[in-house]
């Protein structure tokens, strides 16, 4: 006879190893992950592993869930202009320390108290363990990322027409605006204005670069003067691309002064982060009201494109326009 208690102590004992098993392969599975994840990109929506090797092919859209996923500018650029038709301006222009920043005279909460959430701050220009100068800051994201600055500016041809367009470069200080930053882009103005050019600006940025204080706040004003002399004196025409994240000064001023403003799929749009609303109001941002679905249903833009119709999008925004003013 078979006594219960030992029958059921049998199985929980032999349920027990079972589970010691499985741990032990969840934790090589992880060490697996781990050791190989140079090889993936992990989605922000839906934590799904995208495979380097294809995202690429793909644009940087999620295989999984369709999210966008940021991408560098070289892309952008390749994405958007006709090859060979590439001519950059002003590469050389870098940053120094206008204001000789030094961050040990900051205390952690200070340092935290930008426009980006804590989630997004591990690719932006507020780092909480942020130790090095600002300018040994700048020479490692010009190693990391191959680029001068956080944004690339140029003239090429999309669909044979030619274009100036500027592309913000969120992987450099978290597309952060600058000095440098607010000069290549007026210039890049200035030369469309004095060429007749349309122009294009994709932006994706974390706001003003607070380790150039109230000189990277004066970017906005800058670049929103010359906007006015481009598109009300000479009467010229702009496109705002906005992606993931777009926040801060960029949103404030050059980012929602476009002709027609275009967005990606669930962007992030915002002037202050989630989190600096709800420690300055106290009150809960609800889910998704930042994002380009919920701001293109309050009027704030035009459409909502996804990244593998964008360059046909402009192409034919441009058609309407030019064949408008041949009338």
């Amino acid at each position: 006879m078979i006594n219960r208690n030992d029958s059921d102590l049998s199985i929980r004992e032999s349920s027990n190893v079972v589970n010691e098993n499985d741990l032990v392969v969840n934790e090589n599975d992880l060490n697996d992950t781990q050791k190989y994840k140079h090889l993936w990109v992990q989605c922000e929506k839906c934590y799904g592993l995208n495979y380097k090797k294809f995202l690429k092919s793909k644009m940087n859209i999620c295989e999984y869930c369709g999210y966008h996923l940021k991408m560098t500018s070289l892309d952008r650029i390749e994405l958007l202009i006709d090859p060979g038709t590439w001519n950059p301006m002003d590469e050389d222009m870098v940053s120094l320390d206008p204001i000789e920043w030094d961050s040990s005279e900051l205390d952690s909460s200070e340092l935290d108290s930008g426009e980006l959430d804590s989630d997004e701050l591990d690719s932006g220009e507020l780092d909480s363990n942020e130790e090095e100068s600002y300018k040994d800051r700048i020479d490692s994201y010009q190693r990391k990322t191959g680029l001068t600055e956080a944004v690339q500016i140029g003239t090429g041809e999309l669909n044979g027409r030619p274009v100036a367009i500027g592309v913000m470069d969120f992987h450099f200080l978290g597309g952060s605006m600058g000095s440098v930053v607010g000069e290549k882009i007026t210039r890049l103005i200035e030369y469309a204005n004095n060429h007749s050019l349309p122009l294009i600006l994709v932006c994706a940025s974390g706001g003003a670069r607070m380790q150039e204080g109230s000189l990277s706040l004066m970017q906005m004003a800058k670049i929103a003067s010359a906007l006015y002399d481009y598109q009300v004196t000479k009467n010229l025409f702009y496109i705002s691309v906005l992606t993931t994240p777009t926040t801060g000064g960029v949103t404030a001023s050059f980012g929602m002064l476009g002709d027609v403003i275009i967005t990606e799929p669930q962007a992030y749009i915002a002037f202050a982060g989630k989190r600096v609303i709800e420690q300055t109001l106290k009150k809960t941002v609800p889910e998704g009201s930042q994002e380009s679905e919920n701001l293109k249903s309050k009027g704030t833009c035009d459409f909502i494109v996804s990244r593998q119709f964008l360059k046909l999008t402009l192409d034919m925004i441009f058609d309407m326009h030019f064949f408008r003013n041949r009338k």
